[in-house]
């Protein structure tokens, strides 16, 4: 199994409630029932204001390296990638547990 994390933090004068921001987060919450590759799905706005904190986050998971490769180059998943890309910039972890 792959773990694949992502932390997100929103650019500065961004906030969470702008509608675009807010779509995005929806398009990510709804991509647990999107694609067959994942096996776990969630996904979040932090709920603490701690100074290292990040803003949203992802935590899933896939069988493997394949099934990664194809959560990746998932229309929806590129879709709801592209979004965050024009308010956030965002760390990976990809790891075998």
């Amino acid at each position: 199994m792959i773990r694949h994390l992502v932390l997100f933090q929103l650019n500065d004068g961004v906030s969470p409630d702008e509608p675009r921001v807010q779509e995005a987060a929806r398009a990510f919450m709804e991509l647990g029932d999107k694609i067959p590759e994942l096996t776990h799905w969630e996904c979040g706005w932090n709920i603490t204001d701690r100074p290292i904190a990040r803003d949203f986050a992802i935590n899933s998971a896939v069988a493997d390296r394949d099934a990664l490769a194809r959560y990746l180059a998932h229309p929806a998943h590129q879709a709801a990638a592209a979004q965050w890309r024009a308010f956030a910039t965002w760390v990976i972890a990809d790891y075998e547990f």
